[in-house]
């Protein structure tokens, strides 16, 4: 009896640890994911225009915005204070948080040390550095608008090199770890880029190099060099291929950044039917649904159960139209495309998204709700439209069929459904020639900044949860992202159009505005400006979808459409 008992013992110690050993290598797995295509260009904090979560999870900024609500709450910072006229804000900074690198020969996540051999901790010095240098004229970051609401960052931004001091910008150390933004103005939205990637610390010693450091440059992100301080760092970079971040041991983990609970997260960079092949292989741990896929995988008594319902990012899918390039000069043709889009049918065909009938998503604060302005927006009239086309043609002496229209998109599976449904609409509807040119995401924006299309096609996602971040950022001269350049005329060289004067002060009052209800009814009239009078834009939808999930994935479902991946467990 005491043998079989012994036996039954090491039995059970055996199958015991078996079990420990089972679950431990599979919580010590990676979590597979995939990005659409070629899409991660640089992970560059100054550079980034695209992907931006990965840089979030890399490194942390002075706020932070959380995933589920979009508020602003501690990074970087312990606390925060603010100036008596909204304008100057002051942060006491954690001393505990190390810049990390992955070193390939050891496969360990490492310390940085300074020339004395003493361990370099993340400082206010750091983030004015990052500040600097995103504003630098030479960097060229195309979002160095961001950090224009710091006093003096345009300037800095848009001088000759060389020829002003950064000491006029609104980035100061007080101390090591004391840090102090000084904004040009009271703006509720201020401090919002605060938790945006171009305002974080940046590692200068390895992108300008010092007493024992090679200078990098821009070669700082590559695998091996890269230096972070957030829940993860890079651990590869295979470009075109894939990015591996892996988990960053000595980050402290802080109530709104916890430390990562999976060892690392490998993302591929596949289109999204070869993403949804590779699901179905076991090789993928989330996958999008592709439109052509939405019967089957509903159908399917397995994959059925893993579908997750996610509410998508806070942003807006749309064209733009380009109104110095003729047929598209003219606004009863941009009002006619506009018109003669149903918006309906392509959320129903492409299975995700909410009809927008206006810009502004209405998540955003002070954006316009449809039930309260119902009549805001460019509702679907095919016959309305074709009226206007014959309209324009009479004055041409032109019939329909001699009227071509040439449409830019990026080469990505959905986006190549959704413009040729919108050539399809067009075509039948007003009898019209419309040309398709997809281009690599890449070729997509450097073509863009050409002008030479009538049509783009094109989403824009919240950087912040203000409606300022979908008009001034967005529309705006001067201090904007120049996502239009052709409005009103290309690159601003003229900005004399007075619907554009009146959308600009507009949407400059708004931003000022105190009063809640005033600053909704500003954005409204800056929406009837741009999308019903000028017609630059035609939003189609406000992004929802669905999504695969194996079962053994425990996540939170970000509201705002950004991932934070230290959340993520691996139960199974």
């Amino acid at each position: 009896m005491r043998k079989q008992l012994i036996q039954l013992f090491v039995f059970s110690l055996f199958i015991g640890i078996f079990a420990v050993r089972s679950a431990s290598a599979v919580n010590d797995r990676y979590l597979k994911v995939s990005y659409s295509g070629t899409s991660i260009s640089t992970i560059d904090q100054a550079l980034v225009m695209d992907n931006s979560e990965l840089v979030d999870e890399m490194a942390v900024g002075v706020l932070n915005q959380n995933e589920m609500t979009g508020n602003l709450e501690l990074g970087m910072a312990l606390d925060q204070s603010v100036s008596d006229d909204g304008t100057v804000y002051t942060f006491n900074l954690r001393q505990d948080v190390p810049w990390v690198r992955f070193n390939p020969e050891s496969g360990e996540v490492e310390q940085v040390l300074d020339c004395d051999g003493n361990v370099r901790y993340v400082n206010a010095h750091d983030f004015v550095y990052g500040a600097e240098r995103s504003l630098r004229p030479s960097t060229a970051s195309d979002y160095a608008f961001a950090l224009y609401f710091l006093q003096g960052g345009e300037e800095y931004n848009t001088s000759d090199e060389g020829t002003v001091s950064f000491d006029i910008v609104g980035a100061k150390a007080l101390s090591d770890f004391t840090i102090e933004y000084t904004f040009r103005d009271p703006g509720a939205y201020n401090i919002n880029v605060l938790s945006m990637w171009i305002s974080y610390a940046q590692p200068s010693w390895i992108i300008e190099g010092d007493a024992c450091n090679e200078k990098l440059g821009d070669l700082w992100i590559e695998s091996g060099n890269y230096q972070g301080y957030g829940p993860f760092t890079l651990e590869e970079w295979i470009h075109d291929a894939s990015l591996s971040m892996i988990r960053n041991p000595f980050w402290p983990g802080i109530e709104s950044i916890p430390q990562a609970m999976i060892p690392g997260v490998r993302i591929a960079m596949l289109e999204e039917s070869a993403a949804l092949a590779e699901y179905e292989a076991n090789n993928m741990d989330i996958a999008n649904i592709p439109a052509a896929d939405y019967d089957r995988l509903h159908a399917d008594p397995v994959l059925s159960q893993e579908i997750v319902e996610m509410p998508g990012d806070v942003a807006t899918n749309f064209v733009l139209f380009n109104p110095n390039l003729a047929p598209t000069d003219d606004v009863r043709v941009r009002l006619a495309l506009s018109k003669s889009i149903d918006k309906e049918a392509i959320v129903t065909t492409l299975r995700s998204g909410r009809v927008a009938q206006i810009f502004l998503n209405p998540a955003l604060t002070g954006a316009p709700h449809t039930d309260e302005y119902p009549n805001l927006g460019i509702p679907y009239d095919a016959e309305g439209a074709r009226e206007l086309i014959e309209s324009y043609c009479a004055d041409q002496g032109i019939s329909p069929a001699d009227v071509e229209i040439s449409f830019l998109f990026p080469a990505e599976d959905e986006i190549r459904v959704h413009a040729e449904m919108l050539q399809f609409m067009w075509e039948s509807a007003l009898g019209i020639k419309v040309n398709l040119k997809s281009v690599e995401w890449s070729v997509f924006v450097d073509l863009r900044k050409e002008s030479s299309e009538n049509v783009y096609r094109a989403q824009w996602s919240k950087d912040y949860m203000d409606a300022n971040n979908f008009s001034a950022d967005m529309f705006l001269c001067g201090a904007t992202y120049q996502k239009v350049p052709d409005w009103p005329t290309k690159d601003c060289t003229d900005v004399s159009d007075p619907q554009y004067s009146e959308y600009a002060e507009t949407v400059i009052a708004a931003g000022q505005e105190q009063d809640p209800e005033k600053r909704v009814a500003l954005y409204a009239r800056t929406e009837e400006i741009i999308v019903s009078e000028a017609v630059i834009v035609a939003p189609i939808f406000w992004p929802s979808s669905e999504e695969l999930r194996k079962p053994y994935i425990e996540a939170p479902i970000s509201l705002i459409g950004n991932n934070r991946f230290e959340k993520w467990q691996i139960l199974e």
